[in-house]
């Protein structure tokens, strides 16, 4: 039975898994055993790291507090430390922080809580009684800020609309801006002044459309009374009926306008340029024997247009009604019928005017045609300057 003993070992482990000592039974004569000692040695140690492995997320911060204990406990207690000591030995092969390690963390720990004011760049140590505040998303040094120099900016972003959104200019985060509840009757107004700022503008267009149609209607009617004559025109427009009015009396300026705006004169003008070899007097009007030079000019010349002037344009329009009743007067004055007179006016003035400026039009077209650029000489530059004052003269 003695030989049949079954021997035994007992391990020696510290708080955080470590083997310090171990105690065995194993003797000179009992040397067989070493073999399955030391397979379980082997099982243990690796069971031992799979467990420190699974543990050591969780058990991190423990460690090196324990660590930390530690070593202040050893360092009071000794004055030095043997560098042959197992203990420690095992703790760098366990690869346990060191405590310079551990020291060096309260630095960096510091270094971060450090704010700095991304308005201001001013920091705790500069005013250590201001307000600070995170607003956003922001890391870094752009996540702090004055509470005072975040409202300033504020105040400048919204330029006096209290209800007006912020972001911030770096991750655009909007900002959470609480205000005090100042009670019921500042609700109110304000909903008040919000409903009016916004109906303003609608009120203002409807304030113009409403002044541009009345003054259209008036115009009209204006214009009734000076075609027609001034008693057949109230008459008229007393027994006709008040919607045709209403709808009617607009609808004159605005055709004036739009038939102001039809160029017939560039149309009849290159009708004309195509026939007027046909016709002799149209070749006294529209000259076209100008040499062949000119004619390889003028075909690389555009066609010239007369730049569209909207004030020109009304002028024109609103002015005609009278420009014929005036001519109307003037030409026909034999005729009785005071709407005939003006309709006939009215042809007559738009007929000369447009023949005008047909002419007008085709001798520009070949002063551009014939345009010379000079050589830069005397004899030039003197003939040059006697041809303007020559022709200031004539102005003058």
């Amino acid at each position: 039975m003695s030989e049949e003993r079954l021997s035994y070992t007992t391990y020696g482990i510290d708080s955080h898994g470590r083997i310090i000592h171990i105690d065995s039974d194993v003797s000179n004569g009992n040397l067989r055993s070493l073999a399955s000692l030391d397979e379980t040695l082997r099982r243990l140690r690796s069971n031992l790291r799979a467990e420190r492995q699974a543990s050591s997320s969780n058990n991190e911060m423990s460690d090196i507090q324990a660590a930390t204990r530690s070593t202040e406990e050893t360092n009071s207690q000794t004055p030095a430390t043997n560098p042959s000591d197992p203990v420690l030995s095992i703790d760098v092969t366990d690869g346990a922080s060191s405590p310079n390690h551990d020291s060096s963390i309260p630095n960096l720990i510091s270094e971060d809580d450090k704010r700095y004011c991304w308005v201001c760049f001013a920091t705790d140590e500069d005013d250590a009684t201001a307000s600070w505040v995170k607003p956003c998303h922001c890391r870094g040094t752009t996540k702090w800020v004055h509470q005072g120099c975040i409202q300033r900016w504020v105040d400048e972003k919204q330029k006096g609309r209290a209800g007006a959104h912020v972001a911030c200019p770096q991750c655009n985060t909007e900002y959470i801006i609480v205000y005090p509840n100042m009670g019921p009757l500042v609700v109110v107004l304000d909903t008040i002044d919000g409903i009016i700022c916004r109906a303003c503008p609608f009120i203002a267009a409807g304030i113009v459309i409403g002044s541009i149609y009345w003054t259209a209607v008036t115009y009209g009617a204006v214009t009734v009374m000076q075609v027609v004559g001034h008693k057949d025109g109230l008459t008229m427009m007393e027994q006709a009926d008040p919607l045709v009015l209403l709808v009617g009396l607009p609808t004159i300026p605005i055709m004036l306008v739009l038939g102001k705006m039809l160029r017939w004169e560039d149309q009849a003008l290159n009708l004309l340029r195509r026939h007027a070899y046909k016709v002799p007097i149209l070749r006294h009007f529209l000259p076209s024997s100008y040499s062949d030079d000119d004619r390889t000019q003028s075909q690389d010349v555009p066609p010239m247009n007369d730049p569209v002037s909207a004030t020109r344009i009304l002028c024109g329009a609103l002015l005609l009604p009278t420009i014929a009743s005036i001519c109307g007067k003037i030409f026909f004055e034999s005729v009785n019928s005071n709407f005939q007179r003006t309709l006939l006016g009215g042809v007559a003035f738009i007929t000369i005017k447009g023949a005008f400026k047909i002419y007008h039009k085709q001798q520009q077209y070949v002063r551009q045609c014939q345009r010379r650029i000079m050589d830069y000489t005397d004899s030039n530059v003197a003939l040059y300057k006697r041809k303007q004052s020559s022709e200031s003269n004539q102005t003058s």
